[in-house]
């Protein structure tokens, strides 16, 4: 989700000082009910739609998905909003504007909060690696600790990468801070070809000539450089300027360039997908620390801000995700319709530096939202699925898609759940901010519910319960092609 956009600050290191933690148990609920549409051709999930805009809360889904689980957000945690996920083994991690939690999935029928951690400092993007968790900072705060509060920008406020030690997941430490330029409101990682090394790619934007470290015209990211086994000695190790040019100027409507919202990596290709707000673009990784921008493409008629990419499995396709409004608008009703806030599959063909992105489509969900909710193309990833291009994705209010873009030119649906709207009288923001598919089952994040389970029991995508991962980070795209 996108949001205002604070000023970076000096560099400070954090020693190996305690967070705030608070340790709950806490019994799952029961699922809701679901209320399923009327019965239809199950190739067709459009059909299935509900007739009508469902009820305050009221769960409706094709027949193929259902709800396993819910966990609500847990005090103090539920005075903010849940934001992305990240996965490890038997364990789910949940950022938070407040901090983050950590989940034992072991039986996704019945979750179990391991604990909580009270860290304020918005987004609270989130990645894991061994014994490592990463949170992105993009707030400014009055320090880098736990106990920070939010500041007004000047000299000595702080923003960018937060560390923590989680090899006791009950017990997570804080033990390393990295300020980063404009902040961080995304972060990728990047693992090296040496084990003992990842990178982060480092997403900010919104410079401002009164924020210290700042300025226009920002059309760079941060790289972080985290030695796994001495993390305390992680720093910034360069800030590759991706638009010599400048970027997209904008338009009204449409965002200027001035970073990036969020970049995907295909470590096995060398490859990465930026969703720069005003252009979507490819860039060559091979070189972890000097990534290249090879391609750069943008849709000046429907897009109004590159928001993230998803790869196909084999590498020969991007969808990019368009946030129109920010996430805090209605935009999935007829007014708006099917090609704003929505999806663009584009294929992507060539060798090398000739490589090229070649738009084929748009896809948005096809049901009509209530003008009381926010609705959007928002975060999601691939099912693992052999030979078919398929994903789950989030769109607020707008609930859980699971669709194919098998062919380019034709996404389709085949699978939905959402509740309905938060409220019946006026615009409120709510919904599922990441959905993604796990070892199984579709975790979902929603920003007031919490963490929501759900299965789809569907030939299309029976195969991606065969494939098993033990670490996933959504955005750092893993190939199952070999499994």
């Amino acid at each position: 989700m996108s949001r205002a956009l604070p000023p970076p600050r000096h560099l400070r290191t954090l020693g190996l000082a305690a967070t705030g933690l608070l340790l709950i148990g806490l019994a799952p609920a029961a699922p809701s009910a679901a209320k399923t549409a009327p019965a239809a051709d199950p190739a067709s999930a459009s059909a299935q739609s509900p007739a009508t805009i469902p009820g305050v809360d009221e769960i409706v889904s094709s027949p193929n998905m259902r709800l396993v689980a819910n966990t609500p957000i847990g005090e103090p945690l539920n005075t903010s909003v849940n934001s992305d996920l990240a996965f490890q083994g038997r364990y789910v991690f949940v950022g938070n504007y407040n901090g983050f939690q950590i989940h034992d999935i072991a039986r996704p029928e019945r979750p179990k909060l391991v604990s909580q951690v009270l860290c304020p400092g918005s987004q609270n993007d989130i990645s894991v690696h061994g014994d490592l968790l990463f949170l992105s900072t993009d707030s400014p705060r009055s320090d880098d600790s736990c106990a920070s509060d939010r500041v007004n920008p000047d000299q000595t406020a702080w923003e960018g990468i937060k560390i923590f030690d989680i090899s006791d997941k009950t017990a997570p430490r804080y033990v390393k801070s990295v300020q980063t330029a404009c902040g961080s409101h995304t972060h990728t990682l990047v693992p090296s070809r040496a084990r003992n090394t990842v990178y982060l790619y480092v997403s900010s934007y919104g410079p401002s000539d009164t924020y210290v470290g700042c300025s226009r015209p920002h059309d760079s990211i941060s790289i972080v450089k985290v030695p796994v086994k001495n993390p305390t000695a992680s720093s910034v190790v360069a800030v590759p300027n991706l638009f010599p040019d400048g970027g997209y100027e904008g338009r009204p409507g449409g965002s200027a360039t001035s970073g990036c919202h969020d970049i995907t990596v295909y470590p096995d290709k060398d490859l990465a997908a930026g969703a720069c707000m005003g252009d979507g673009i490819l860039l060559d990784i091979a070189d972890r620390e000097a990534p290249r921008v090879i391609n750069r493409v943008r849709d000046t008629e429907n897009f109004a801000f590159w928001h993230s990419a998803t790869f196909n499995n084999a590498g020969t396709k991007v969808v990019f995700v368009d946030e129109l409004g920010g996430g805090g608008a209605a935009t999935c009703n007829a007014v708006v319709g099917p090609n704003r806030g929505a999806n663009a599959v584009y294929d992507l063909s060539g060798k090398g530096d000739a490589r090229k992105l070649t738009f084929r489509s748009y896809f948005k969900i096809p049901r009509a939202n209530a003008d009381t909710e926010n609705c959007v193309a928002h975060n999601g990833a691939l099912l693992p699925v052999k030979g078919r291009d398929i994903m789950v994705q989030s769109w607020y209010q707008g609930g859980i898609s699971v669709w194919d873009f098998t062919d380019s030119t034709k996404p389709k649906e085949i699978g939905y759940w959402e509740r309905g709207p938060l409220s019946d009288s006026e615009l409120t923001f709510g919904g599922t901010w990441s959905a993604y598919y796990y070892n199984g089952y579709i975790y979902s994040s929603d920003t007031i519910k919490g963490l929501d389970i759900l299965e789809i029991n569907d030939p299309r995508t029976a195969s991606a319960k065969l494939t098993r991962f033990r670490e996933f980070n959504p955005q750092t795209q893993p190939s199952y092609r070999s499994r």
